[in-house]
């Protein structure tokens, strides 16, 4: 069979397996598995197979995964994000909206030690809606807030999702890290801009807070969360100037939250064997992602598809930025039915090539695919920090949807932005040691 039609054949049982839901991991190995027998023979499939799983599960560059994953769930475990939201309340509360933008400044917080967008949402979908309903903030604001805020997790470092394009792409995972801090704070500012101009449209959405707050009890809040700053300074900061890897950041960050965890006593055995299992279960999930993807991409390379649309988009009288512009319009599509890392682990290596070959820059590239992943957590029907806070609040989805409808256009101009200026990502990373 001709490779070209094979592949096709590939794709479409890939997305027949997806439909009917089998795991991504899974659905990656078995097609790529089958592809590679039949275009080669099972004697190379079966190797390939055992090569990409064991490669996976034993690579040392790969722990950094679970070391941002335990970083969160230690975070969780303290107290912390209790803590960044209490700062927050008491900085912003008197601001339009201020219990809305206080939760997308702990969103932040939060998100500079966890790494996961979805475990941001659901720890401080906890903390943010039962405040925001004491009073009586609109429940499409709350919850779009909350959900639309937790996407920060998958932006602001340590990301996740620039770990799993740094592997993908074979890039400077420290460099993506650093790139994602400028967006990051842009689209923090662009969420909180959303919500004064909702609240100065529709007053009712979130009454005002007549407490006021004494300027020196503002300033002790900070001390509460001091550990939270010096872990960021500790890893990211590391990572800037090239003191650490950032294996050994993430390590160095995952052991000073769990000796926090047990100066505040908090640290009881089952909360250990909670975290433990919660990072197992997230880790191994990404690994088997991983795996599969890479099992899958040798297949593809067989059969050449990527390489030929790489060379057919390219040759085609397009500007770069009208091919990018329709790759970005398929990010949005696909996040309608596909979470953050699949999407990442699927078109990548189709669509990875082509952006080099069109001259962008790979890690600029990273921050706007991490920004359009963003976008798929909070897009219908699929969008997984919806089905989160919809759990959380005790809402149905369509309420929380109509809420985040709005932060999407924030994600979308922040697109815009950083595509009209690069330098707002690549600044730092260009500075870097």
């Amino acid at each position: 069979m001709d490779p070209h039609t094979l592949g096709i054949i590939g794709i479409a049982a890939l997305f027949f397996l997806l439909l009917i839901g089998m795991p991504i991991g899974f659905s990656l190995a078995f097609v790529g598995f089958w592809g590679i027998s039949f275009m080669t023979d099972i004697s190379v499939a079966l190797p390939t197979l055992v090569k990409s799983f064991y490669g996976t599960f034993t690579t040392y560059s790969f722990t950094v995964i679970p070391l941002f994953v335990i970083m969160g769930e230690f975070a969780t475990a303290s107290g912390l994000s209790q803590g960044i939201y209490t700062v927050a309340d008491k900085w912003l509360r008197r601001l339009p909206g201020g219990l809305g933008i206080a939760t997308i400044g702990a969103c932040s917080g939060f998100a500079a030690i966890c790494g996961s967008s979805v475990a941001t949402a659901a720890t401080l979908g906890r903390v943010a809606l039962p405040e925001m309903k004491k009073y009586e903030y609109d429940t499409q604001l709350a919850t779009g807030t909350v959900a639309a805020g937790g996407t920060l997790g998958f932006l602001i470092p340590p990301s996740i999702g620039f770990v799993v394009y740094g592997i993908l792409t074979e890039q400077s995972i420290g460099k993506l890290l650093i790139a994602g801090f400028l967006p990051g704070f842009l689209l923090a500012l662009a969420f909180c801009v959303i919500i004064v101009i909702w609240v100065m449209i529709k007053p009712s959405a979130a009454p005002q807070n007549p407490e006021r707050v004494p300027f020196l009890e503002k300033m002790a809040s900070l001390l509460t969360v001091w550990e939270l700053i010096a872990v960021f300074c500790l890893v990211m900061g590391g990572i800037y100037l090239g003191f650490f890897t950032p294996n050994e950041a993430g390590a160095l960050g995952a052991f000073f939250l769990f000796v926090i965890t047990l100066a505040k006593k908090k640290m009881t055995w089952n909360s250990l064997v909670d975290a433990l299992k919660a990072t197992t279960r997230v880790s191994v999930m990404i690994f088997m992602i991983l795996a599969g993807a890479y099992i899958f991409t040798y297949f593809m390379a067989l059969t050449m598809i990527p390489m030929k649309l790489s060379m057919w988009l390219v040759q085609m009288d397009l500007s770069p930025y009208f091919i990018l512009f329709i790759i970005l319009v398929g990010y949005v599509f696909l996040g309608c039915f596909l979470d953050a890392t699949s999407m990442m682990v699927l078109t990548l290596p189709v669509i990875f090539p082509t952006i080099l070959e069109l001259g962008f820059n790979p890690i600029w590239f990273g921050v706007i695919s991490v920004l359009m992943m963003e976008a798929g957590l909070i897009t219908p029907p699929l969008g997984l920090n919806i089905f989160v806070i919809s759990g959380v609040a005790g809402v149905p989805m369509g309420e929380v949807y109509k809420g985040t409808i709005v932060f999407l256009l924030a994600i979308f101009l922040v697109v815009f932005l950083i595509t009209i200026f690069p330098q707002i990502a690549l600044f730092l990373p260009g500075v870097m040691n």
